[in-house]
């Protein structure tokens, strides 16, 4: 048994089970259904969870308020419903595409900078693509391994054993693989030097080897491996969101390549990456009900060293300047 096995292996509780037989039956229900009608159910768990989880549902409010002081409160609700909406969306529709063949997932979506990509690759050394908890970020990853080269996706275990096994199979149906913490580096590195991209998310709050930058005018907790790593092999950094579109289609788009910081300067790591979480913000900005709100993403502050992001903050009314 390898150190990933270890990591993830557990014996199945039987709440565990009821979880994965819940999902395997939804699965099952939604595999001969039109994405219209995936879409539908999806809004409909969505809209049940924002009516009963309440925890969730304040959470998202809070950071809502933080992140847009002077939109109306009805305006920040509104978001919050329509971001709970949105991840029953999600759901639904990645058990969907679970079952679909390759074409029929391509007949679903389509690419815009997709050519940066194969820029990247042509350099030889491999690429750094990398995406929050936003948009469609799963079916991203399985559409680009048809169109473009299998990448390796950085993740992290699912609780329920059952479920992990079930995501890390969908995840690796269209010849993807997929990178848990043990060991990672040597990892990561391997898959760089043979050409190949390595995606992650750069939205976690994390403990350890983490940066403060300023994300929503807040400084917050970031892995400091994006930028550590593309600084060490020279990988384009390239960010990549996954947004829907009428007809139950979905738009990839590859954004340009995130310059970094000149050689000489001594805070490479965390410019770097406050360059990269710039571009996150930008498009949370521009489609705030497609983040997930409902994390607990600024858990504690370091002080008077979170490097000021591109955004000005939001009390002296550029909120939406875009």
């Amino acid at each position: 048994m390898n150190d990933v096995q270890r990591e993830t292996r557990r014996n199945p509780s039987f709440l565990h089970r009821l979880e994965y037989a819940a999902v395997m039956t939804v699965r099952a229900g939604l595999r001969p259904l039109p994405m219209s009608a995936v879409l539908a159910a999806g809004t409909a768990l969505g809209r049940l969870f924002h009516a009963v989880d309440r925890s969730h549902r304040r959470l998202a409010l809070v950071n809502l308020e933080a992140a847009f002081p002077v939109r109306p409160v009805a305006e920040r609700e509104a978001i919050a419903r329509e971001m709970f909406a949105h991840f029953g969306r999600l759901l639904m529709v990645l058990l969907k595409f679970s079952t679909m063949t390759a074409d029929e997932m391509l007949a679903r979506v389509e690419f815009e900078g997709h050519e940066r990509v194969l820029a990247a690759h042509a350099q030889g050394r491999g690429a750094l693509l990398f995406t929050g908890h936003f948009g469609y970020w799963e079916i991203n990853a399985l559409v680009h391994a048809l169109t473009l080269h299998p990448m390796a996706v950085m993740a992290r275990p699912l609780d329920n054993p059952l479920l992990h096994d079930l995501l890390e199979h969908v995840r690796a149906q269209t010849g993807n693989s997929v990178i848990y913490r043990r060991g990672a580096l040597r990892r990561v590195l391997r898959t760089l030097a043979s050409n190949q991209a390595v995606a992650l998310l750069i939205d976690q709050h994390i403990h350890t080897d983490a940066v403060y930058v300023d994300f929503f005018n807040r400084p917050a907790a970031t892995t400091a491996a994006l930028a550590a790593i593309a600084l060490r092999t020279g990988a384009p950094v390239i960010p990549v969101f996954a947004l829907p579109l009428p007809g139950g289609r979905f738009r990839m788009v590859y954004e340009h390549a995130v310059a970094p910081p000149k050689t000489d300067d001594p805070d490479a790591i965390r410019n770097f990456t406050q360059r990269c979480t710039d571009v996150l913000e930008m498009y949370v900005r521009r489609y705030p009900e497609l983040w997930l709100w409902m994390h607990r993403r600024w858990r504690d502050v370091e002080p008077a060293t979170a490097v000021k992001g591109m955004f000005p903050a939001a009390a002296s009314g550029d909120e939406d300047g875009e």
